[in-house]
């Protein structure tokens, strides 16, 4: 027992070294900064050393000091403690320096002391310091960048407004050309009724009546519609319901349609439409126009499409050279277009545009409407146009007035023989037949829908009275009426004997 005690001493102090080292190990293990501590112990120790080297070496001087005896011990004692102090801020800043940089807030600013991303920012930077005592210098040393004021430059010259200039020189042309077109056709307006005003007088009872004025008798004045048109009505002559005078001048008054009809030249045009009595003229359409008015009227005119076609050389058979000839009935031309109106076309083929004579006038082609269940409405017309001279010479326009009232008088006298009118009587009845098949469809969707909406009432009305024999009386007559549509239909044939 003397023996194994010591024994057991000696294996203890020999196990306790590498326990205590493997315990470490395991410590480094599970302490991801370890490695670290190892440092900071290493470098507090040598501070320790450090430390205790300068407290010697400061005692013997101390010592021999106090030999002499000129500094007490507590005025050592509180030196050293300074001295102590100052090492250990040493050794934290060397610490910082080997650890590694922590950024801060102040770091984010440090571009801003960039002398070259910031001129003469150094400068900023200390008066911000002298002024911020005890703040950060980072933070808040941030630039102050100020716009200066530059003055407008107030352009003196007037070459610099050229664009300003240019539309207001144009707006000024503009609302003179205004003023003075709209002058100009109104004094053309005015000058054409005072010289046709006596003709209008002898053939016309009243004059100038537009039907919305509340004074009674003639105001012989147009009516002015636009700028650019004028209109004048006349009534009160034989054969004729009334004469409306269209004057369509150019939009004088607008300077781009002006600068548009240099590229295409237009012309002043006066329309003359009389509306004939019923009794006063027969059943024909007759249209004398030049090439290029027939050939547009031809296309758009519903009358001259459906009834007219196209005479072949007109000019040389009627002595009417530059027009195209558009007639339903050859007699009628040869009647309509006597001497005296031939040689009024002759004569003043650059003023007469087209003449039209129809009793089936309907205006222009209109698109095909399958719910049109009616003609558009007809009317005799007699409708003349007429250019207005260049020069503005109206007193040359006199005779083509008295031309209309001509043809007004030859129109009413004139009577279609039997041949002409049974021709005329057949065209007409081919155009009713043609517009009834192309609207069947419609027309019998309208008495389906008549009879529908008829019998719908009836049954209304029976229900209403309290009888039930009418009722009974009433199911019953409907019953057979269905069978009798749902019946198939046959045909009867007959054969004849042998």
């Amino acid at each position: 027992m003397r023996l194994l005690l010591p024994l057991a001493v000696l294996a203890m102090l020999c196990l306790m070294p590498q326990h205590l080292t493997a315990q470490g190990m395991d410590n480094l293990e599970d302490n991801d900064f370890a490695e670290f501590e190892d440092f900071d112990d290493d470098e507090f120790v040598m501070g320790e050393t450090n430390q205790a080297g300068q407290q010697s070496a400061g005692s013997a001087p101390g010592a021999a000091d106090s030999r002499q005896g000129s500094d007490p011990p507590a005025k050592a004692q509180s030196k050293s403690a300074a001295q102590d102090s100052e090492d250990f801020m040493e050794i934290d800043d060397d610490q910082v320096d080997d650890d590694g940089i922590v950024e801060d807030e102040d770091s984010e600013f440090e571009h801003f002391q960039d002398e070259e991303e910031f001129e003469g920012f150094a400068n900023t930077i200390g008066d911000q310091d002298e002024v911020r005592q005890g703040e950060p210098v980072g933070k808040h040393a941030e630039p102050k960048l100020t716009i200066p004021k530059v003055p407008i430059h107030f352009r003196t010259h007037w070459d610099s407004y050229w664009m300003e200039m240019l539309m207001l020189a144009g707006l000024m042309a503009y609302f003179a050309n205004y003023l003075v077109g709209n002058k100009k056709n109104s004094a053309i307006a005015n000058q054409w009724l005072s010289l046709h005003r006596s003709l209008l007088e002898d053939n016309f009872a009243l004059v100038g009546d537009d039907g919305k004025k509340e004074t009674e008798g003639s105001t012989f004045s147009f009516n002015k519609e636009s700028e650019s048109v004028y209109t004048l009505w006349c009534s009160g002559r034989t054969c004729c319901e009334g004469m409306l005078v269209e004057l369509k001048m150019i939009k004088r008054q607008d300077l781009v349609s002006l600068i548009a009809g240099i590229m295409k030249p237009v012309q002043d045009q006066l329309h003359i439409k009389v509306e004939l009595s019923p009794d006063s003229m027969d059943n024909f359409v007759l249209c004398v126009a030049s090439r290029k008015q027939a050939t547009k009227m031809f296309k758009e005119l519903n009358d001259l499409n459906k009834f007219c076609c196209l005479v072949s050389k007109a000019d040389e058979k009627y002595s009417i050279p530059g027009f195209a000839l558009l007639s339903e009935i050859a007699e009628v031309s040869a009647s309509i277009l006597d001497g005296r109106v031939v040689a009024a076309l002759n004569k003043y083929s650059h003023l007469i545009d087209y003449i039209h004579l129809s009793d089936q006038y309907s205006g222009p082609i209109q698109q095909e409407d399958p719910n049109q269940l009616k003609r558009p409405e007809v009317k005799r017309i007699l409708h003349c146009g007429f250019n207005v001279p260049v020069k503005g010479d109206l007193e040359e326009m006199k005779p083509l007035l008295i031309l209309v009232f001509y043809l007004m008088d030859r129109v009413r006298r004139y009577k279609l023989s039997k041949e002409a009118k049974a021709k005329s009587d057949k065209n007409r009845a081919a155009v009713e037949e043609e517009f009834m098949k192309s609207t069947h469809q419609a027309r019998a969707e309208a008495a389906a829908l008549r009879r529908e909406e008829k019998r719908k009432a009836e049954k209304e009305k029976i229900l209403a009275e309290e009888d039930p024999e009418k009722q009974r009386r009433w199911e019953k007559k409907e019953q057979k009426r269905q069978l009798k549509k749902q019946a198939p239909k046959m045909k009867q044939l007959s054969i004849k004997a042998l």
